[in-house]
């Protein structure tokens, strides 16, 4: 089960936790310690492959999600798109890195999502250069509003991985 191997990479902790944003939290998701790990990188995107559907393109917003965008194309052969949280200051300028037409159907992948401010961001981005995107993958949804707030702009998510699961197999201990 994919939420037993987080637990052992360190990934899920319970505890008593102040988040980036300054918020109180009684557990701590960092997938760095899962996606920077090539089996189980592998087996995030076997997972993720199941969901997938029939895009043109993938697409990972920088830094956390880049390594599921490139595995995920390696496992499917769809091509992918990397997209910065601000443009480069230098060069060309771009928010999208890689070959994105106008139509294409994209599909995003994200590692932790809690509201998907960043990620509603990179697709706005996607969607002003003719992306078509209506499904994003993700790792761990924290069930905070996500999932609402991209339905919202009609984008469906698919966590792969619940916290649910993640609590009980880490009680368990996993």
């Amino acid at each position: 089960m994919l939420e037993e191997e987080i637990i052992r990479a360190g990934a899920f902790k319970l505890g008593d936790f102040t988040l980036a944003s300054g918020r109180k939290s009684d557990y701590y998701v960092d997938l760095r310690s899962v996606t920077t790990r090539p089996e189980l990188l592998g087996k995030v995107a076997k997972a993720m492959a199941k969901h997938t559907g029939k895009p043109d393109k993938i697409a990972g917003v920088e830094l956390g999600a880049i390594p599921i965008a490139t595995a995920l194309s390696l496992e499917t052969g769809i091509p992918f798109l990397m997209v910065r949280k601000q443009k480069k200051d230098h060069g060309a300028g771009k928010l999208v890195e890689g070959e994105l037409k106008p139509g294409e159907k994209v599909l995003f992948v994200e590692d932790t999502v809690t509201t998907a401010g960043s990620l509603i961001k990179a697709i706005e981005a996607v969607r002003e250069l003719g992306g078509i995107v209506e499904k994003a993958l993700v790792i761990v949804d924290r069930e905070e509003g996500a999932m609402q707030n991209l339905a919202a702009i009609r984008v469906e998510m698919v966590s792969i991985a619940s916290i649910a699961k993640l609590r009980e197999c880490s009680r368990d201990g996993a």
